[in-house]
């Protein structure tokens, strides 16, 4: 004999939602899915990029960390980016990063699975991103996702590498990033 169907959340319930705990969650999928909290590494990597990403936007252009990803074509799933560039104007009842055009997930052992197979094809989904950057907090490696029309070419960056952001002209080099991280 089996239950009751499980109903599943849309995003604006998940936004009202509160499980009474101090949990990070993500909704995945009518799902809401626990966030392990940050290691002190992935902090101080996402802090790094944010440095370096901050000095490049001109206004209105800023970088929001944790940044609420909200897709328009889905009521279903609603992820929590380490950072993201926006361009448009904030609102004081804004809960969604408005038309992110560059987005930043630090890949952990906790995390790399869902951000590559999850939230990478839906953030190619979103009209105004135009980069994604996957980062390692365990080795020197990041996959820069950049966007060329309709296309979407990639490239990895090992070791000592340099991160170029067209979208921001900006480049931004590996070592200052992982400066200091075990």
């Amino acid at each position: 004999m089996s239950g009751p169907a499980r109903r599943v959340m849309t995003v604006d319930e998940f936004l009202v939602w509160d499980d009474g705990t101090d949990t990070r969650y993500e909704l995945i999928g009518g799902e809401p899915v626990a966030m392990a909290p940050p290691s002190p590494n992935h902090g101080a990597l996402t802090v790094a990029i944010a440095v370096q990403i901050a000095a490049r936007p001109r206004p209105p252009c800023r970088v929001i960390s944790e940044a609420g990803i909200r897709l328009a074509d889905r009521n279903d799933s609603w992820f929590q980016a380490d950072l993201a560039v926006t361009c448009q104007p904030l609102g004081p009842a804004l809960t969604a990063t408005p038309d992110p055009t560059v987005i930043v997930e630090v890949l952990s052992p906790s995390t790399e699975g869902t951000d590559r197979t999850v939230k990478l094809p839906a953030y190619r989904n979103i009209d105004s991103v135009q980069e994604i950057l996957l980062i390692s907090v365990t080795k020197r490696r990041a996959e820069l996702w950049h966007r060329s029309g309709d296309e979407w070419r990639v490239r990895d960056i090992i070791g000592d590498g340099v991160l170029r952001f067209e979208s921001l002209d900006a480049e931004i080099p590996m070592t200052t990033l992982y400066d200091g991280l075990v």
